[in-house]
């Protein structure tokens, strides 16, 4: 295994760094169960941030039965310099989402589901109440099915995430995304304080509930950046990590000023450990919802375990 110093630097601090390396290409989605989704999930009239997003993976994780519904519309009232998904002033509402959520579950025959939202800044709660109507559906139609409730910071609002956390999540996700110095770049209306003091306040209002947070790498940051945003985050309590490579979605947004080397993933993934971590995922085509139901288990079941 090559050092990390002797590791290709591919980076460019103003322009986008073009062609990809091997390790993020992926095939191409269409197999059968792939088709059956996406299918099913029109006929219901229901978003994934799978599609939204334009997840690289999508392809594999549909051919598995799983994906990760997206509720409170399709239009986020934020602008992130890195998100795919549509921004500007939603016009939407559901009061039925959350019950065609609970069916669908129980349809695919689910036993972990992610849950995550546009933000709804336009709301006064957020989005909340939305939220916990949709935790609760899928809790009262698929009881057997654990729910990871992937939530926007609610605007730092303390009651939305009560909100929330009372109807009842497994796992609660906020993402942080990137270092602090680059918040202003590429997370507009969201505050770097402000995800670390949701953490403390879910741990506060839920003591057992395990939390999980995710970083982009590829943005500008540093590597002693992201050594110490994961340290912030280990002592808010976080116990799960996932570290992924940005992938620009367009020449609308921020350029990837570095491709990592899966071999630089693995090395953050040893310092997550060893600051106390009960799990890291990490490599170049890990998003927060991979392989969530296998990084739930593998954190319960790690020497740290969740909340030991």
């Amino acid at each position: 295994m090559p050092t990390l110093a002797s590791l290709p630097v591919i980076q460019s601090p103003t322009a986008d760094i073009g062609r990809k390396p091997e390790w993020l290409k992926v095939r191409a989605p269409g197999g059968p169960n792939y088709i059956r989704l996406k299918r099913l999930l029109r006929e219901w009239n229901l978003h994934t941030v799978c599609e939204e997003a334009r997840c690289p993976n999508v392809g594999e994780c549909w051919e598995d039965s799983t994906a990760t519904f997206m509720i409170l519309g399709d239009v986020c009232t934020r602008n992130c310099g890195y998100c795919a998904i549509a921004h500007g002033k939603p016009a939407w509402e559901d009061r039925e989402e959350p019950e065609r959520i609970g069916n669908a579950v129980a349809r695919l025959g689910l036993d972990y589901v992610v849950i995550t939202s546009v933000n709804r800044d336009d709301l006064a709660d957020g989005g909340a109440a939305h939220w916990a109507a949709t935790i609760r559906a899928v809790r009262r139609h698929a009881p057997d099915s654990r729910v990871e409730a992937l939530i926007p910071d609610f605007q730092g609002q303390a009651e939305s995430l009560d909100t929330v956390i009372a109807a009842g999540p497994h796992v609660l996700n906020h993402n942080t995304e990137t270092v602090p110095r680059l918040y202003k770049l590429a997370r507009h209306g969201g505050r770097y304080d402000r995800a670390l003091e949701l953490f403390t306040r879910a741990r506060q209002a839920s003591p057992a509930l395990p939390t999980k947070s995710g970083l982009i790498l590829g943005l500008g940051e540093t590597r002693e950046e992201l050594v110490a945003t994961m340290r912030d985050l280990r002592e808010v309590d976080v116990n799960i990590l996932t570290l992924g490579q940005y992938l620009r979605p367009s020449a609308q947004h921020l350029p990837v000023v570095k491709y990592y080397h899966p071999d630089e993933f693995a090395d953050l993934a040893t310092a997550g450990r060893e600051l106390g971590f009960a799990h890291v995922e990490s490599g170049p085509l890990v998003r927060s919802s991979y392989h969530a139901k296998k990084q739930t288990a593998a954190a319960e079941n790690s020497p740290a375990g969740i909340n030991k």
